[in-house]
């Protein structure tokens, strides 16, 4: 499958949560920073780490997995958030880990296209609705927390 059937597909994951889809489209496509507001605990959880350890995080994961599940990175705040199950954020614990679920609203880049905003993919969702184990989220934190560590 090519790159822009892969983004449409993830378009349609994504926009499958929106209130209006249509809405959500329009907003991505007038936008020139390029992103959406969507909201968490329909399809999916984001579970929010510092950037270091978050990129560390996705650097075992990558080990590990073919592909991990959608991932993405704020710039403001140097936080990088993985797409976990609904209802995840409800059972987190974890200190210096943001949980959003259900109630809550992420700022969503467009995934077909590099927008100038403040948020972007570092793993763009494939549209199968692939998400990061929660479980192997969190060893492969631990294993990222003990490397840094050890740096």
């Amino acid at each position: 499958m090519n790159g822009t059937a892969a983004a449409r597909r993830a378009v349609e994951w994504l926009v499958a949560v929106a209130p209006d889809p249509a809405a959500c489209r329009r907003e991505w496509e007038r936008r020139a920073d390029g992103v959406a507001l969507l909201p968490a605990g329909r399809a999916w959880d984001v579970l929010i780490l510092p950037g270091v350890l978050g990129r560390a995080t996705l650097d075992v994961l990558r080990r590990c997995l073919d592909r991990p599940g959608p991932v993405l990175e704020g710039f403001d705040e140097d936080r990088v958030g993985f797409l976990v199950p609904p209802g995840t954020a409800g059972r987190w614990l974890g200190t210096g880990v943001r949980a959003a679920g259900r109630g809550t609203w992420i700022v969503v880049p467009h995934p077909g296209r590099r927008g100038a905003g403040r948020v972007r993919w570092l793993v763009t969702p494939d549209g199968t609705g692939l998400l990061t184990d929660p479980a192997l989220l969190e060893i492969a934190m631990h294993e990222a927390a003990a490397n840094l560590t050890e740096d």
